[in-house]
């Protein structure tokens, strides 16, 4: 009978301290996947902004490219009002 307790007192041991090893690398796992969740927010987050940065510049540039096409457009309508008065 003797023998049986200290059986049982042995598995029961060996299963809590299995138990605390899961316990153990569920916790680390847990702690793993929020720190790649994190980085995965941090680099959404850093690609949103790159990602607004260059949208501005672009807008930025196709401004100034629309500027310059209205000033050559000027400037030609200009010139063939001033060539069209000469003709007349």
């Amino acid at each position: 009978m003797r023998t049986l307790h200290f059986a049982v007192v042995a598995a029961a041991l060996s299963l809590a301290a299995c138990s605390e090893n899961t316990e153990d690398k569920a916790a680390a796992t847990a702690d793993n996947a929020g720190a790649t969740v994190a980085s995965a927010a941090s680099d959404t987050a850093a690609n949103a902004d790159a990602a607004a940065d260059s949208a501005s510049a672009a807008t930025s540039e196709a401004a100034a490219n629309v500027d310059a096409a209205a000033d050559t457009a000027a400037r030609k309508t200009e010139a063939a009002a001033d060539a069209a008065a000469r003709t007349e």
